[in-house]
């Protein structure tokens, strides 16, 4: 199901045929080294994340991580979409991109969208993550006018992580 359109790009929901990109993507270091190892490593792997991932979310919440494929050719790049953890009050976005399609805007573009989607659900206040050593990641979120408010440890988590925030205007 198609979520957004921009003029490079569409994100829809992820789709068990995306098994493949999955792998790669959750397997490139700066996926590993920012967001962590979540054990993908077959395609009965990705296809288990994507249900219980994705798709579990999408059940649940009406939204979740979307796929980001380039309007040229259809090649899907990354994964960016809303999130609703445990541990944080309100609605994450969240961004991962292959590293042959970063710093080119693919991810403030995909990024604008989602925020645009955000306010289509009725979604008031945004907030993101990441850690702290991650600058790409902390000049984005600043790019979409998040500002910093502090820290936070996720539940069964030791890391102090970074938390950005956003009041959406309707």
């Amino acid at each position: 199901m198609k979520v957004a359109e921009t003029q490079r790009l569409i994100l829809r929901w992820v789709e068990l045929t995306d098994a493949a990109f999955i792998v790669t993507l959750l397997n490139e270091p700066g996926w590993l080294q920012y967001i962590g190892d979540k054990g993908i490593q077959t395609m009965e792997d990705a296809r288990d994340y994507i249900i219980n991932g994705p798709r579990a979310m999408y059940e649940r919440e009406g939204f979740g991580l979307f796929l980001v494929e380039r309007k040229e050719g259809g090649i899907p790049i990354g994964l960016c979409g809303l999130i609703k953890r445990a541990g944080l009050e309100d609605v994450d976005i969240g961004f991962a991109f292959l590293s042959e399609y970063q710093s080119q805007g693919y991810a403030f573009e995909a990024a604008c969208a989602t925020l645009e989607y955000a306010k289509e659900l009725g979604i008031k206040r945004l907030i993101a993550i990441t850690t702290k050593d991650n600058e790409p990641s902390s000049t984005l979120l600043e790019k979409l006018s998040m500002r910093l408010e502090g820290y936070v440890t996720l539940p069964n988590d030791s890391e102090e992580l970074k938390k950005y925030g956003l009041n959406l205007r309707f």
